[in-house]
């Protein structure tokens, strides 16, 4: 279910130096119902209008999964005047027992104007413990990026399909990491729309028996929706980088088959569509056809092999959904360093 940020207030109005104390009053008015969870910090920023009550509503969803504190910042930079807001609040839900209420909390901040270059300050100083802190930044990364900020950060959540300059973009992130010794761990929702899909793909080739189709693939074909052509690119660059398929020398986004076979091109072609964010993936050589298609709407992916006079075969897999709250489900589940994502932008980062 989509978030709604009308059902949604910030919380308690409180002073910034009494937030811990407030808490400590929070608590304590809830013992033996209220039990407090926390297994990371969850630092959401965002300088778009009424993303307060937004992201209060999706990080009410997030905690029936995932126990966090969660700091919420929506920032006004451009603001005449110079201010900082606070508020706390609890997001609780049965346990399985059904005895308790499992309880995440939340601190709700809205700073204005100069109190913005605070941010760093205002994030350090909530945090829970040592527990790792991942940062969801909503909007454009923008020079400079701040030192103080990024030496704390584990895992910073992004969306890069948002993003019109994508090599700038990852050009600062890549700049955040060095601030940070390379310990950010770069966590692309765009990546994980595709999640479902690459599990569909690679499904094919489980048997080491279907393993020779991978050296004679001629055309790979992608159908994307409006806006998603970032996404289709992702995809090109996962297989390009687990096949080990290097660029052509040309403008477009086509492979060959390796380095050392030049002399077989794999021609790519993107095609924008209405519908699902990726409705079309097919791979075909001269032999045989992997297809997969999503339908406008449906839960299932279709998946279709077939050799040229010869067996066929099709099977339905789940697909996955498009919405924020499950992206970011799906994301918090993960850990590692997500090195097959940094190999995939890699093969198709000049063409994004």
């Amino acid at each position: 279910m989509p978030a709604t940020a009308e059902k949604f207030t910030a919380g308690l109005p409180v002073e910034v130096g009494q937030i811990q104390r407030e808490l400590k009053k929070l608590w304590d008015s809830g013992e033996g119902v209220m039990t407090r969870a926390s297994l990371i910090n969850l630092a959401v920023y965002s300088e778009a209008p009424d993303s307060l009550g937004r992201n209060t509503a999706i990080v009410s969803q997030l905690t029936e999964d995932h126990a966090c504190r969660a700091i919420v910042i929506a920032a006004t930079p451009q603001a005449a005047e110079s201010g900082v807001e606070a508020w706390i609040s609890a997001h609780c839900h049965v346990s399985q027992a059904g005895r308790k209420q499992v309880c995440s909390e939340q601190l709700s901040f809205s700073i204005r104007g100069d109190y913005c270059g605070l941010l760093p300050n205002i994030v350090f100083a909530q945090l829970d413990s040592d527990l790792p802190l991942y940062l969801w930044w909503q909007e454009n990364f923008r020079p400079p990026m701040e030192p103080q900020l990024w030496a704390w950060v584990d895992r910073v959540i992004y969306d890069s399909r948002a993003w019109r300059n994508f090599d700038e973009q990852m050009r600062l992130v890549e700049t955040a990491q060095k601030e940070a010794r390379q310990r950010i761990v770069l966590c692309d929702l765009n990546w994980i729309r595709l999640l479902h899909l690459r599990l569909a793909l690679a499904q094919f080739f489980d048997h080491p028996i279907t393993h020779h189709h991978l050296k004679e693939f001629r055309r790979l074909e992608i159908e994307h929706a409006p806006g998603f052509r970032s996404t289709a690119l992702l995809l090109i660059g996962w297989l390009a980088g687990q096949l080990g398929w290097e660029g052509s020398d040309d403008a477009s986004p086509n492979f060959w088959l390796s380095a050392e076979d030049r002399a077989r091109e794999i021609e790519v072609t993107l095609q924008e569509k209405e519908g699902e964010p990726i409705s079309l993936c097919r791979i075909t050589s001269e032999r045989a056809e992997f297809r997969i298609e999503h339908k406008a709407g449906a839960d299932l992916l279709e998946l279709y092999f077939g050799r040229v006079n010869g067996r066929k075969m099709q099977q339905v897999l789940p697909a996955g959904k498009n919405e924020l709250v499950e992206l970011l489900r799906e994301e918090l589940m993960r850990g590692g360093p997500h090195r097959v994502y940094l190999r995939a932008v890699g093969k198709v980062r000049q063409f994004v």
